[in-house]
């Protein structure tokens, strides 16, 4: 037996669960139409970001497909974070192997639901037949939006939270080892449900000079912010907190994932000298690890030793 069509798909399982216009949050007409129409909040900037997460290469083809629906929003919507804007509404592109009812459901679970946890409005999309790849297209509002560009040198480099959960997580993931039950439901957090830091991008708004989300691994993340700004760094690599999943790797490997594992999706960014007294007592989640410099290049010691790795970040070519 056949599954549902292309648009008995986007009703049954999309436009079911998204109904309706919402004026108050700016949709004028939602799925089910050309194009949507939206009203931009009234002297707002518009920020957006689209990203595509193909099975076999950002998640398991054989995955939960509600885990897998969360995880691609959840990523998406941390561009959005990483800009200091909040989420209004997104697109969504669905290439599909097969039309599976049963697949379809958890999906589209798994979508409504993270999209009700962050508030944000599906609008529209498009399905087509082909090997299994979701895009997600995001679009938020924000008043002050936090760039790459806009370090300088001697300003100090934070992250948020601890990194190296998902890098860690992997094996997990792919199912290379078992891992205890405590290890898995970490895994499960961070790796399908990872956290888009709208709570401290919002608080560190009015104090950041630069930020971006942490999705190709610290070193390489950080270096957009280099080149962008012009500059360096020099990280102290024992101040950078590890996940505690990483924690339960040998040390070498601990602080290796910590540093150059992506999917954490926690946020790195730089704060002005004169703007950390007002940070301190903010009291968030967020640890210093080291400095922008005028010299190029990211500089790492740990233990006061020069610390390089030949691959600094996940590579997508």
């Amino acid at each position: 037996m056949s599954g549902p069509g292309e648009f008995e798909l986007i009703r049954d399982f999309f436009a079911a669960r998204f109904q309706g216009s919402a004026p108050e949050a700016g949709v004028v007409l939602g799925i089910g139409d050309d194009c949507a129409l939206l009203t931009p909040p009234a002297g707002k900037t518009l920020a957006t970001s689209v990203d595509t997460l193909v099975a076999g290469v950002h998640f398991p083809a054989t995955a939960d497909p509600y885990r897998i629906a969360s995880r691609a929003l959840r990523v998406n919507l941390s561009d959005l974070a990483a800009m200091n804007a909040q989420p209004l509404w997104f697109t969504l592109a669905l290439t599909l192997p097969e039309s599976n009812a049963d697949w379809l459901a958890g999906f589209a679970e798994g979508l409504a639901d993270t999209a009700k946890r962050f508030d944000v409005q599906l609008v529209g999309g498009d399905t087509t037949k082909g090997p299994l790849a979701i895009t997600i297209q995001v679009t938020g509002a924000c008043d002050r939006p936090l760039r790459r560009d806009g370090a300088s040198a001697g300003d100090s480099v934070f992250v948020s939270n601890r990194l190296g959960a998902a890098a860690a997580a992997l094996p997990i993931v792919l199912g290379e080892v078992g891992g205890s039950e405590i290890q898995r439901q970490q895994m499960d957090a961070s790796y399908y449900f990872p956290e888009p830091q709208f709570t401290v991008a919002s608080a560190i708004g009015g104090y950041a000079s630069a930020a971006l989300d942490i999705s190709d691994g610290l070193l390489a993340d950080l270096a957009h912010i280099c080149e962008a700004s012009g500059l360096g760094a020099e990280l102290d690599l024992n101040q950078v907190p590890v996940a505690e999943l990483a924690q339960t790797m040998s040390g070498d490997q601990a602080r290796t994932v910590a540093v150059t594992g992506g999917d954490d999706y926690q946020l790195c960014f730089t704060v002005p000298q004169q703007h950390l007294p007002a940070l301190n007592v903010l009291n968030l989640p967020i640890t210093c690890i080291g400095t922008m410099t005028r010299e190029r290049g990211i500089r790492c010691t740990l233990d006061g030793e020069p610390w390089t790795h030949a691959q600094p970040g996940y590579r997508h070519f």
